[in-house]
């Protein structure tokens, strides 16, 4: 057996990284013995990453509060490893303040100053966050033990290659004993490991044709594009102070970009003595006219508390109902199967809080609603009836699919009417989320987290039929998005303001632009509204579509060009459809164009086939990118230990 120390290779070190690397401190004492060799290559700074970088506007915040942030896999994760442990961001902050946690990355005044007023409640900025991951990056190595080295390469992986081995042919890549893998890396290093993990977080891709031929547009005619990517990598300078500036996306995205377009030049919010927000202009601000859609920002987070009973755990999107249905049809259909338990479930929480916590709104009592509501299905005219005649105002009653799509069939007669609908559905949704009297919008919120973790745990994935799959990282993945990720209730605030001072139009929903040659100018406007207008500027306020084929990454490009790894393909009745997303099996592994593992290569992230889980969660909530870390931290040691046994492991009992 080779005699030199086993050794691993994560391409990306941000907090995906440094959680897998928490999970292979956590299981090595069970599951591999002796000496390790573990190289980081990153070419910011190991725990933070790209995404969470401190170098960063630091009006950037987080969509979650301190409470809501933890890395460390508590006793509430079901895996197989052992839990461990640890503060989440806020339990952090309070400990760096009173000295209790220490090996503490560097902080400026302005971040101590954050760290003094941060609350559990508080929506921290991401430079505050990088600090947090960097410190849990530190020690997650210090948890490997003295007999495992970690190095950090601050570099670009740029491709991956196969060692030959003694007896291997230099094309074999079929497992770990024909050699170690070459990562070589921009600099003109290379490392050699025997497992290669991509943990990319979100990557950028090439423009498709046609941001490429707006783009193209824009530079003929000296305007502006910015194709989807991550907003705070791109360069708004060019955008003049007083210019119109269209934007498709109201997202996420959007909401960063109204920080950097409008703070971020020198403007100011101020509250005024009766409660509203003004924005203060700096004289640098452009115009903008967004729309989307939807037509309408993502759903601010929620600042009520339940006054009914607890929220349990999902009632009706069970193990047992999965496996019912499992049982019963070979293949499943998410809209079918199960979106009517989703919605049950969601209906259910909702119906549950409003009953027990505003029993004034309804006629009856939650017992006596419950036991009807239990034998009914949620598409079903006697469950509409049943609400229609328990909740009087029909304000009240959940509908999903109006949540979905708020402003389908409105027909705007004009410019003020869509300015004067979407304003008012904003301070709607305020109104709703943040006033102590309407937490059954928490009930609802909460009742769909629990949902969005469970799914990847109970549905095998290769259980569904391919709508089913595209229907999940599709429209299932951006509803749950649109309701339950979006920005805090202050961003929201701000857009009014932005809106009232004249800064910020609205398009609408259904949201059309083409580029005018005639004009030299992109044009826009609603399918919904007579609305129309042109800009020099246009912005795609989105991160791009997965792609592996098109990746901007070179070592992601290079794994699909190779001939290793392959997009995911799925056949539907109208053909083959590529997700742009590489294909994992549920280990992990990277499979080939084929289907076969490429043992040794393993990849995790929002730009696989996996469920597409997060880097961090809220604590204890069984949280699923915590289990898929544990099962691949277990996974590459049980491959690492089955190809290269230490010399521990090998002494007879």
């Amino acid at each position: 057996m080779p005699s030199r120390v086993p050794a691993i290779a994560f391409i990306g070190g941000g907090p995906r990284t440094a959680g897998v690397l928490e999970r292979l401190a956590a299981n090595r004492p069970a599951l591999f013995l002796g000496p390790l060799h573990i190289h980081v290559i990153e070419p910011h700074e190991p725990g933070s990453g790209r995404i969470w970088r401190y170098d960063q506007d630091p009006g950037l915040l987080l969509n979650s509060t301190a409470a809501d942030v933890t890395m460390f896999t508590d006793a509430s994760v079901a895996c197989d490893g052992p839990s461990v442990e640890g503060p989440g961001l806020s339990t952090w902050a309070s400990g760096v303040l009173d000295g209790s946690i220490r090996d503490v990355p560097s902080l400026e005044p302005h971040l101590l100053e954050q760290l003094r007023s941060l609350t559990p409640g508080s929506f921290p900025t991401r430079q505050l966050q990088s600090k947090y991951l960097e410190w849990f990056f530190g020690r997650a190595v210090s948890a490997l033990g003295s007999d495992a080295t970690v190095t950090v390469h601050r570099d670009t992986a740029t491709a991956v290659e196969r060692s030959v081995a003694d007896g291997a042919s230099a094309g074999s890549h079929s497992g770990l004993d024909d050699g170690p893998h070459r990562v070589r890396l921009a600099s003109g290093a290379e490392v050699l490991a025997d497992v290669v993990v991509y943990a990319l977080g979100h990557t950028d891709s090439v423009p498709d044709p046609e941001s490429a031929r707006l783009s193209e547009f824009a530079a003929r005619h000296g305007g502006f594009h910015a194709p989807p990517s991550y907003t705070t990598d791109v360069d708004y300078s060019a955008i003049e102070p007083g210019q119109d500036v269209i934007v498709s996306g109201m997202g996420l995205a959007f909401v960063d970009l109204l920080v950097l377009l409008f703070e971020g030049r020198g403007g100011r919010f101020e509250e005024t003595p009766d409660g509203h927000l003004d924005y203060v202009a700096s004289g640098a601000e452009p115009r903008v006219w967004a729309g989307s859609r939807r037509g309408v920002p993502f759903h601010s987070k929620i600042s009520s508390t339940l006054r009914g009973e607890p929220i349990a755990r999902p009632r009706y999107f069970t193990a047992e109902a999965i496996d019912a249905l499992l049982a019963q049809h070979q293949e499943l259909d998410f809209r079918k199967h199960l979106w009517p338990l989703i919605a049950k479930d969601a209906g259910y929480a909702y119906y549950r809080e409003l009953f027990t916590g505003y029993p004034e709104r309804v006629l009856g009592t939650w017992t006596s609603f419950e036991s009807r509501f239990e034998a009914l299905d949620w598409y079903s005219a006697a469950r509409e009836e049943l609400v229609n005649f328990s909740v009087p105002d029909p304000a009240l009653r959940l509908d999903l699919e109006k949540l979905d799509h708020p402003l389908s069939g409105c027909a705007f007669a004009d410019h003020d009417s869509v300015q004067r609908s979407v304003a008012a559905y904003i301070q709607r949704d305020l109104d709703l989320r943040t006033s102590p009297d309407h937490s059954e919008t928490l009930a609802l919120f909460t009742a769909l987290l629990f949902v969005y973790m469970d799914l990847g745990r109970l549905v095998p994935q290769e259980r569904l039929n391919a709508r089913s799959q595209q229907a999940i990282h599709g429209w299932w993945h951006g509803f749950f998005s649109f309701v339950d990720s979006g920005p805090p209730s202050h961003r929201l605030r701000e857009m009014l303001a932005l809106h009232r001072a004249g800064f910020l139009k609205f398009l609408g929903p259904g949201m059309w632009v083409r580029a005018d040659d005639s004009m030299g100018r992109f044009v826009a406007g609603s399918f919904q509204s007579p609305v129309v207008v042109d800009a020099a500027a246009y912005i795609e306020a989105r991160l791009p579509a997965a792609s592996v084929e098109r990746s901007a990454n070179p070592a992601l490009f290079d794994l699909h060009d190779a001939g290793w790894g392959t997009e995911q393909r799925l056949l539907t009745s109208d053909g083959a459809h590529s997700t742009g997303k590489l294909l994992v099996s549920g280990n992990h592994e990277v499979l080939s164009p084929v289907g076969t593992p490429q043992r040794g290569l393993f990849a995790v992230g929002p730009w696989t086939s996996g469920w597409g889980a997060g880097a961090f969660a809220r604590p204890n909530t069984n949280a699923a990118p915590f289990r898929e870390n544990d099962a691949l931290a277990r996974r590459i040691l049980s491959t690492v230990a089955a190809a290269r046994p230490t010399e521990s492991q090998l002494t007879p009992l």
